[in-house]
């Protein structure tokens, strides 16, 4: 249990297999499934989510959805919005994309597109994971001001972020995300981490609830989940 007092934990080793199967190659190279599983079995970011957005119907967003596991985590959950997932990494969004159709995930779409840009039309909810820190300040604005205004009562926004708090932890999130652009699996390096304040002050000014808690888990990182919501 962590300080906000919200238990979270990865899915189970069987299921985080059962969904990593999914990317695994008719070759010889399977970064790909390792990383599902080790992903989908270590990182409570899934299960999070999936608790989130458990009971409501609207159309998902995903911006940023990398291969895709959220749409598989949800499914798996039992969940059957439509999910349209988009990235600005063609190449994942076309492993994502072969691995949807491998299984028959009803009800998936994916694109590319980048959150500094132009953002696909759309109403709904929407997830913004793990994406926030590698596009500047201004852009982060503009995109969240995008996804608010995507939102319908009874949808909702969900990010998980680290926050630039100064702690240990955000020390060691951002030299992750920064490991992670010099091996390749990100294409891009970390620019800016999201100052809760301001994001609570967006939120009020819109008039939509919003919560931050605690998503670490038992990762050393910074990682918060954010939902806004409006009635």
């Amino acid at each position: 249990m962590n300080a906000d007092g919200l238990v979270v934990r990865p899915l189970p080793p069987q299921r985080a297999d059962d969904i990593a199967r999914a990317f695994l190659p008719r070759w010889y190279i399977r970064y790909d499934y390792y990383y599902a599983r080790t992903k989908l079995g270590t990182d409570p970011l899934y299960p999070g989510v999936c608790d989130v957005l458990r009971g409501t119907r609207a159309p998902l967003l995903d911006i940023g959805c990398g291969l895709g596991l959220l749409a598989h985590a949800l499914r798996a959950d039992g969940q059957t919005m439509s999910y349209r997932g988009f990235d600005n990494d063609a190449s994942k969004v076309e492993r994502g994309r072969r691995a949807a159709a491998r299984c028959g995930l009803d009800g998936v779409e994916f694109g590319t597109a980048d959150l500094g840009a132009q953002l696909p039309a759309h109403r709904g909810s929407v997830a913004l994971l793990d994406v926030m820190q590698f596009v500047p300040e201004d852009a982060q604005m503009r995109a969240i001001d995008t996804c608010i205004g995507m939102l319908e009562p009874g949808a909702k926004l969900v990010i998980r972020t680290g926050l630039a708090d100064g702690s240990h932890r955000a020390q060691v999130t951002r030299a992750v995300d920064v490991f992670a652009k010099v091996v390749g699996w990100m294409n891009a390096a970390p620019i800016h981490y999201p100052d809760a304040d301001m994001l609570r002050a967006r939120f009020d000014a819109a008039g939509l609830r919003s919560e931050f808690v605690s998503l670490r888990g038992n990762t050393p990182f910074n990682n918060f989940r954010i939902v806004a919501s409006r009635d």
